[in-house]
């Protein structure tokens, strides 16, 4: 076996898959514990994050894409001329499965996992030249927040009348933290409405999320006729540290659990379709190279978005919690190109300057106290 990782999520998914695309005659096995890839979870990332040649190759995944977005705080509402795109569980899983066959194992765990072997919870071992690590969080920084959500997607009874996605409607009732309503569209009569929150706790009162969606649809004037499925998660957003914080062994690592994410969203689609790009590059795999591979992009990444987790520090521990909301509808007013290359990670000094500009509501007192890492 040339090449096998353990755990299909987003990022283990994707590494298998797009190593098959660019050298079709190299095996790759894809081990995943659960009953399928991906497990119940949507992905969502704004087209600008990613080259014309990325989203060409990811288009098969995309179960839904819309020309623009919306955002709503208390003070005003905009609408963001952006395309915003969204990749399902679902079709992640029927896409890859199908694309590797017998090579995707699921319902499958490991038990011990190195540099070249691994070994399934049935007993059995993988040998490979080199084995990759994508099983999700394990390790990293001790100074965490977290992004704690519930989201249901709803079938309604007759058309709910949401033409684009609301990425952030920040009216609802502050409560617990910084929160947020987040509603996908995928039909006229089908939405995802997810209960999001900034939360010092990763943990989610599941009774209090379902009566703020069930609270929500209602001031909407949606009309839900039943429940399809319901996601859950908790997304670690660092306040400071260090990467080496989640490199803590020998084996390659991808996704949060390789510190592959964006800081401050959450969100891993940009960071998993590079870290599947630059393993495809490597014409020949050994555990050294794609390690030090991996490695360099993750330091790399996390030295680059220092800028991002000053932002955390302040959403968490310098805003007042009643002015958590203004800060993120301060952001919010600034240039969409600068809101683009913020999602994309790849924010210039100037960007920098101008999300600083104005009179965003922290202390300066508060501010300066939380300056360094």
């Amino acid at each position: 076996m040339d090449l096998c990782i353990v755990g299909g999520g987003l990022a283990g998914s994707l590494a298998a898959w797009r190593y098959r695309q660019a050298r079709p005659g190299r095996r790759v096995c894809l081990i995943e514990a659960g009953d399928t890839l991906g497990g119940n979870h949507t992905w969502s990332f704004h087209a600008s994050d990613l080259s014309p040649a990325a989203r060409q190759w990811l288009a098969p995944l995309i179960a839904a894409r819309w020309p623009r977005h919306r955002v709503r705080f208390a003070a005003y509402a905009r609408t963001l001329e952006a395309e915003y795109c969204t990749v399902t569980a679902a079709q992640l899983h029927t896409v890859i499965s199908g694309a590797l066959g017998t090579d995707v194992l699921v319902g499958t765990g490991a038990t011990d996992v190195s540099p070249t072997s691994v070994r399934l919870s049935d007993g059995r071992t993988v040998q490979a030249h080199v084995v990759i690590d994508a099983r999700g969080a394990t390790d990293g920084p001790t100074k965490m927040g977290w992004q704690v959500f519930l989201g249901l997607e709803l079938e309604c009874a007759r058309p709910h009348g949401v033409d684009a996605p609301m990425l952030m409607d920040a009216t609802v009732p502050q409560l617990g933290g910084f929160r947020f309503m987040y509603v996908l569209p995928f039909s006229s009569t089908r939405l995802l409405v997810e209960d999001t929150c900034y939360a010092d706790d990763p943990r989610i009162d599941i009774a209090a999320a379902e009566s703020t969606i069930a609270a929500y649809t209602r001031a909407q004037g949606w009309a839900v006729a039943h429940e399809v499925r319901r996601e859950r998660g908790a997304l670690p957003i660092p306040l400071g540290g260090r990467i080496d914080d989640f490199w803590t062994s020998a084996v390659p690592r991808l996704g949060v659990r390789g510190g592959f994410f964006h800081p401050t969203t959450g969100f891993s689609l940009p960071d998993a379709v590079a870290t599947a790009e630059a393993i495809a590059a490597i014409d020949l795999l050994t555990t050294d190279r794609v390690y030090a591979e991996l490695r360099r992009m993750a330091t790399e990444r996390w030295r680059a978005r220092a800028f991002f987790r000053l932002l955390n520090r302040w959403l968490f521990r310098a805003a007042r919690p009643d002015a958590r909301a203004d800060l993120l509808a301060h952001f919010y007013s600034r240039p969409e190109s600068t809101i683009a290359r913020f999602y994309a990670g790849q924010l210039s000094w100037s960007d920098c300057v101008r999300l600083l500009a104005g009179r965003p509501p922290i202390p300066i007192s508060s501010a300066l106290r939380h300056l360094r890492e």
